[in-house]
């Protein structure tokens, strides 16, 4: 029998602790020794709550499991199959030419004087390296970013939003998106009690903002998408939500993710009204998290930028709504996660609360500068008259085209199996599919969508994330993975795809439907 020990924290419990203390006491080689400053017992219990299932105990042991097999131990596969995480070039997607050659150009000036780079190439690093002190990459920036990249940014944004006026002094560079929301919360929470300031966020939900919240000790205010509407968002929820929450603590801000990670959805222009009312008739600050706006690929949806809808709402809602908004290098057609680009614009912002925002963002001195110099090509690629547009707009197109393809691929495969349903794809770059599994597998199992992937990692090799580390509906299961490129058509292949497509999925699908075909799973 299959069995899954899962360990969240270390315990120990308080009858040993006293022997160990006792023992660490005793004099080694006549030297008297102290006990730990920082134990368990004493540290932050904030750290303690953080819970992070992207790369949580199931993430752990594909690592294990890889270790294993590059020792030579057999495994029932040759290789750990990691669909857990959105790291596009980790999943087999090729750089971006233009991108990558500008920051060689950034990093090794010396190739400035190579005729082997495109002289739009060349003019963007001068330009990015005349805005760095000594004119290299290696130096510090201004804490809230590069001033010209700022410049960029908010371009950028007028572009996107149709002309609608972007300042750049509203706009602070991150590392990464993830670095501009824990700033924005760390400002936002305070208060003890029933006065603790609340969050509402999205269930399903990434889980940055729990682990955020429960790092600073905020209140956790859950409102629930709705599945069998695409995972749309109802102001009732919210409402429902937010009454409950003013109960025991006091809400302030309501966060959005659009496109929708986990469930991949893309909100309607009217939602986004309809949320925006809700903010301000509630008094909220909104959090638009908003990084994965190039990734929409139904044909009935369409990306609408939070600022946009609330400018166009008129200035009843566009003078008085706070709202940060929030990008990254990492997703869209870049993938580029490493380099941990990002920003965030803010509106409405009390002047006062923003230099105290500028102070707290001195305190890490500044984002990495290849990360902004990386998002100034971004929101500045090449435009149609210099000579690297051609290229670029193939690549660009050809990313996102391809992941069109695997997000039509992955719902219509999923919901081709027994016991799975999946709701159509429309944007980000995620499938999060429920699960139906044997009550006999439920009742083994204390976490049955964990013991579901773990057994699925064990026995085949792919790594997935449970609907539990996002948060679900009590009485419904899920699990994400990530439709990626090169790796993850393979994945699909291999895991779910028919016969024809690949030798292995005989195999896979008879553990997934057993040997007759018509049941879902046999786990135990």
């Amino acid at each position: 029998m299959f069995q899954i020990s899962l360990v969240s924290s270390v315990r120990v419990t308080q009858r040993r602790r006293p022997q160990q203390n006792k023992m660490s006491q005793q004099a080694v080689d006549g030297v008297p020794r102290r006990g730990k400053v920082l134990t368990l017992d004493n540290m932050n219990p904030n750290v303690k709550r953080v819970e992070y299932a992207v790369r949580g105990p199931i993430v752990q042991r594909a690592v294990q499991i890889e270790k294993e097999l590059r020792e030579g131990i057999k495994k029932p596969f040759t290789e750990v199959i990691k669909a857990n995480i959105g790291d596009a070039h980790a999943m087999g997607q090729k750089p971006i030419t233009f991108l990558r050659q500008v920051l060689a150009l950034c990093s090794y000036p010396e190739l400035l004087e190579d005729d082997k780079f495109p002289s739009d190439a060349k003019k963007r690093a001068r330009r990015i390296l005349e805005a760095c002190g000594g004119h290299s990459i290696g130096a510090y920036s201004a804490s809230q970013g590069i001033e010209c990249i700022r410049q960029d940014v908010a371009a950028f944004i007028e572009r996107r939003d149709g002309g609608i006026p972007s300042n750049p002094d509203n706009i602070f560079l991150s590392t990464g998106a993830s670095d501009a929301i824990v700033t924005m919360l760390k400002l936002l929470v305070c208060g003890e009690g029933r006065d603790r300031t609340g969050v509402m966020i999205s269930i399903p939900q990434y889980p940055l903002y729990s682990a955020a919240l429960a790092d600073l000790g905020a209140v956790q205010i859950n409102y629930y998408l709705d599945e069998d509407k695409c995972w749309g968002l109802d102001v009732t929820e919210l409402k429902r939500a937010l009454n409950e929450a003013r109960q025991h603590c006091d809400p302030r801000v309501l966060c959005i993710i659009n496109p929708g990670n986990p469930t991949g959805q893309v909100q309607s222009r009217k939602c986004i009204e309809d949320v925006i009312r809700f903010a301000k008739e509630e008094h909220l600050f909104l959090m638009a998290d908003e990084v994965y706006q190039e990734n929409v690929y139904a044909e009935n949806c369409k990306f609408h930028s939070f600022k946009k809808v609330l400018f166009e709402m008129g200035p009843e809602f566009s003078s008085t709504v706070e709202m940060a908004s929030f990008h990254s290098t990492s997703k869209c057609y870049m993938g580029e996660c490493g380099f941990r680009g990002g920003y965030m614009e803010l509106i409405n912002l009390d002047p006062e609360v923003k230099a105290q925002l500028i102070k707290l963002v001195s305190v890490r001195l500044c984002p990495p500068i290849p990360g902004q110099a990386l998002l100034d090509l971004v929101v500045n690629p090449p435009q149609p008259n210099e000579p690297s547009y051609t290229t670029f707009t193939k690549e660009r197109t050809a990313v996102l085209a391809t992941l069109a393809e695997k997000a039509q691929l992955t719902e219509q495969i999923f919901n081709t199996v027994p016991g799975i349903t999946c709701n159509p794809v429309q944007g980000a770059m995620y499938t999060f599919p429920r699960i139906t599994l044997p009550q006999k597998a439920i009742d083994e199992a204390k976490v049955p969508d964990m013991f579901y992937c773990m057994r699925l990692l064990e026995e085949e090799g792919i790594c997935l994330v449970p609907g539990s580390g996002f948060g679900q509906r009590e009485g419904t299961l899920h699990f994400r993975l990530v439709q990626r490129l090169r790796q993850s058509h393979y994945t699909l292949d291999f895991f779910f795809g028919p016969p024809s497509l690949c030798p292995s999925t005989a195999r896979v699908l008879s553990y997934r439907s057993g040997e007759s075909g018509s049941k879902f799973i046999s786990l135990l």
